[in-house]
């Protein structure tokens, strides 16, 4: 969170129930980065940047789709069960089976407002995805970006970022437009050369005196090796994903208490991952095409309303139908696409029971085009115990229907009319996984001792999740033998943990964070293939020191101990980490003009393993230029 936040007055969350309210009066913990803290952290990407909200863990690697942050363990390499929201829209990855990686590299950090992150399920309000959390990230408006502002890094491990961004208004509007570029060399060890390349435009105008406009769009492409030297199943290529969005809001205010929103949004995704599959050890002197192509296509329509009821009542419901289509015949053994429809129904009730007293009360009915009707209710109670004092307590349901692939998979390679082997084909016998949390926290907010303490103690209990399962097919089914990948419903696991994060400003010019978490996983009925014994770790902390200096300097320390975990690609190889990053930044005046240069070492330490044993995050070392117009 940032200074301000903390030592003037309670912050405002918009997201967590979709009413904007005060922190200390929210359905759950939130974490809230802002601008201050996003520059002073020296992270080059949202999901880096997540290593400063307890219970996440994050990988670098482009290897699986992109960098990756998961809560509570990831239990793949796509993370799937988080939802990630841009400005309100669900930038969920229908055809990398749910990935929150192209959500979370959508954006420039330097378009970034904020960002707000529900520590915890909130299907109540956002459906499916969000059963293990939500992270909602905010742009900029337009009011505060006028004129013209750039940014480059350049340094070890072949880093070389750019971006640049022109904001310009007219009586009743205002406009940006931004391109950036983020590039290096990967991991070592890795088939690195990673480019990240982004062009986002936002405008808002004002209509009427009641109503005001939002429209945004932008592209996100990404050119990224991958592969391993001397496996001929997965060699050393480059992987080509694109996607593109466009986003319409219209708000308009029907009374002093009473508003309704329209958000209408597309967004498209294309990906490209292909190599030569070599036949000579068949007896066949010839090769197959090893491919994942394909795209997919989500359209989104939401109506909401908003009122107040007197001083006691705020209310917010709705309507979302959503449908999204993924085309691959290289997944699903078919070129047409495969349908999925969603109809939801949303509300949300804030109920000031006394001045000390908050209830907030919301559900969320959804209809799946296949598994029907899941109902995911929500109940918090918030007591304002003293000032700067809140107790809060809860329960919550939430749900997650399998993907299309866990679903309809039928991955298979053949030679003209020859079938080789079937790596991956579905049954589809599955059922929607289902999870209970029951929650207690405290949030504290000393001002005359400049700190905040949020603690969270939590109990998820997940019903019904879904596991990969490998079954041998029939003899003569391929000329290898197969034993293609299937996925079915186990009986589940129990999440049980302790978290806090304590932000102190100890003297002027200094601020403290650290967080930590505390996390058991316990399995009902443990399988010897299973890996979720080793996907979250017992203990993991974070470290954020800053100080500002004279002469315009600022000193930044991150110090993460990421405690045991298993890598993001190689469930049965574990790994305990530190890492340690520093930067120290001068800032920039002429005039009116403002700007800053600033030099960045992450991972001062020893290099550590991440996603797969071959590959380490070594130390780097960057400079970085920003000038602001």
């Amino acid at each position: 969170m940032s200074e301000n936040d903390f030592f003037d007055e309670m912050p405002i969350v918009l997201s967590v129930s979709r009413l904007p309210q005060r922190l200390d009066e929210t359905p759950g913990a939130v974490t809230i980065l802002d601008r201050d803290m996003i520059r002073r952290s020296g992270a080059r990407d949202v999901a880096d940047l997540l290593r400063l909200v307890p219970g996440f863990q994050t990988s670098n690697a482009f290897e699986g789709d992109l960098p990756q942050a998961t809560y509570h363990g990831g239990f793949n390499s796509y993370s799937g069960r988080m939802q990630v929201l841009v400005d309100g829209r669900s930038a969920y990855s229908t055809y990398l089976f749910g990935s929150v990686g192209p959500g979370l590299m959508s954006v420039a950090l330097e378009d970034i407002e904020r960002i707000e992150v529900l520590r915890g399920s909130n299907s109540a309000a956002y459906g499916a995805r969000a059963i293990l959390g939500v992270v909602n990230i905010v742009t900029q408006h337009t009011e505060v970006t006028q004129g013209v502002q750039a940014k480059i890094s350049t340094g070890q491990n072949g880093i070389r970022d750019a971006q640049a961004a022109l904001g310009w208004r007219t009586d009743q509007a205002g406009f940006r437009l931004s391109v950036d570029s983020r590039a290096d060399d990967g991991l070592a060890g890795s088939n690195g050369h990673n480019q990240v390349r982004r062009v986002n435009f936002r405008s808002d105008w004002r209509a009427s005196l009641d109503d005001e406009v939002q429209f945004r769009a932008g592209m996100l492409g990404i050119d990224a090796g991958r592969g391993f030297a001397g496996q001929a199943g997965s060699p050393p290529r480059d992987g080509f994903y694109e996607s593109g969005f466009m986003q319409i809001d219209w708000h308009r205010t029907l009374g002093p208490n009473e508003d309704l929103a329209l958000l209408l949004s597309r967004t498209q995704e294309d990906y490209r991952d292909s190599f030569a599959y070599s036949l000579l050890p068949l007896g066949i002197n010839d090769s197959i095409d090893v491919s994942a192509r394909g795209n997919s296509v989500n359209d989104s329509v939401t109506l909401q309303h908003t009122f107040r009821k007197g001083d006691g009542l705020r209310v917010v419901w709705g309507g979302e139908w959503r449908r999204e289509q993924v085309t691959s015949e290289p997944l699903y053994n078919s070129s047409e696409a495969l349908v999925t429809d969603f109809k939801r129904l949303f509300a949300n009730a804030e109920w000031r029971l006394s001045p000390d007293w908050l209830l907030n009360a919301g559900f969320m009915g959804e209809q799946h085009s296949r598994f029907g009707f899941s109902l995911a209710p929500r109940l918090m109670l918030n007591w304002h115990v003293s000032p700067g004092h809140t107790v809060r307590a809860g329960v919550s349901r939430a749900f997650r229907p399998p993907s299309v692939f866990e679903t309809s998979s039928n991955v298979r390679y053949s030679y003209g009319n020859l079938p080789l082997q079937v790596t991956s084909l579905s049954r589809g016998n599955l059922q929607p996984e289902s999870l209970v949390a029951r929650e207690l926290g405290y949030l504290a907010s000393v001002p005359q001792w400049g700190a905040t303490l949020d603690v969270r103690l939590f109990h998820e209990k997940v019903s019904g999740f879904v596991e990969r399962l490998r079954y041998p097919l029939p003899p003569g089914s391929s000329l290898l033998p197969s034993t293609p990948a299937d996925f079915y419903n186990s009986e589940g696991f129990s999440i049980r943990g302790l978290e806090y994060q304590l932000n102190w400003k100890p003297w002027q010019g200094a601020q403290v964070g650290f967080n930590q978490a505390r996390t058991r996983i316990s399995v009902s009925n443990p399988r010897s293939d299973s890996s979720l014994d080793f996907v979250v770790p017992k203990l993991a902390s974070t470290l954020f020191f800053t100080q500002s200096l004279p002469a315009d300097l600022e000193l930044s320390v991150l110090h993460q101990d990421g405690g045991t975990t298993s890598l993001q690609g190689s469930s049965d190889t574990n790994r305990a980490f530190t890492r340690t990053d520093v930067r120290l930044a001068k800032a920039l005046r002429w005039g009116v003009r403002r700007g800053e240069f600033a030099l960045v070492v992450q991972n001062l330490g020893e290099p550590y393993l991440d996603f797969a044993p071959e590959f380490e995050f070594r130390r780097r070392a960057f400079l970085t230029l920003r000038l602001d117009n």
